[in-house]
Parts: C-alpha cells; structure tokens; sequence
C-alpha cells in the first residue's frame, strides 16, 4: 500500500523526538493538501510548501533554524516557519491552511521533508535546523 495516504500514513516524530504524529496527502476544496494528525488535533498545510520549501532551502545553501511557533505568536525572523508565513514565499502568506492553527510549519513539515529524503533535520532537544538534500 502507498505510504503517506490516510489508510497508510507517515509515522513522524517531531524534530526533538519527544512527539509522535502521522501526515497524509488528502484532497479538500479541490486544493492538495497535508493532512497532519497531532493527538485529537488536525492541522492542513498545502501540498505545494513540500516543493517549494525544497527549492528555497537548496537556495539559501545552509542550514536554516525551524523557529515552530503557534499562529497566534510571531515567527523569528530567518526560520522555516517566517518563511512558512511570509508574503514573499510563492504562496504569499500562510502554508498552514486551517484558521487558528496554520502555525508549527517548522515543527510538522521538516520530518515530513526527512522521511521523503528532500532535507536533513537535526534532532536536538531545542534549536534545531535543517537544509536541503
């Protein structure tokens, strides 16, 4: 069976492993979407941040910090998640597609770019990062 569908999701671990969580592509609204189960919360990213986070990180070269942040807070600046957020990625604005919960791209989407073999997160307890394959 096709891994990374809701019959067969991908098992994750946040980046300091101290959180399990799964991810599947999915269909809503006629857009493509991740689907990320995190416990009883279910929080969507459009499918195309998985490309263009790729295509940004092998631009910028080096390892960038993941900088997860609830929505509600701002992103520092220079992470993965300003950039997850930012008028002047592709989409121009938020990958996080669920109101109230569009934030915590850095903390969800870098394992998801792990597992797909696109980037190399560091696993540290506090101040990860992560670059392009």
């Amino acid at each position: 069976m096709e891994k990374g569908t809701k019959q067969n999701p991908w098992q994750l671990k946040t980046p300091p492993l101290t959180s399990d969580y799964e991810m599947y592509r999915d269909v809503k609204d006629d857009v493509d979407i991740i689907v990320c189960k995190v416990g009883s919360t279910t929080l969507h990213y459009d499918a195309r941040c998985l490309n263009d986070l790729h295509t940004m990180l092998k631009a910028h070269g080096d390892w960038m910090e993941l900088g997860s942040a609830d929505e509600q807070k701002p992103a520092k600046e220079g992470t993965v998640e300003a950039w997850g957020r930012s008028e002047s990625n592709p989409v121009g604005g938020w990958y996080g597609l669920k109101k109230g919960y569009r934030g915590r791209f850095g903390m969800y989407v870098p394992p998801l770019m792990e597992e797909l073999g696109l980037a190399e997160v560091e696993h540290n307890p506090k101040g990860n990062r992560m670059r392009a394959k």
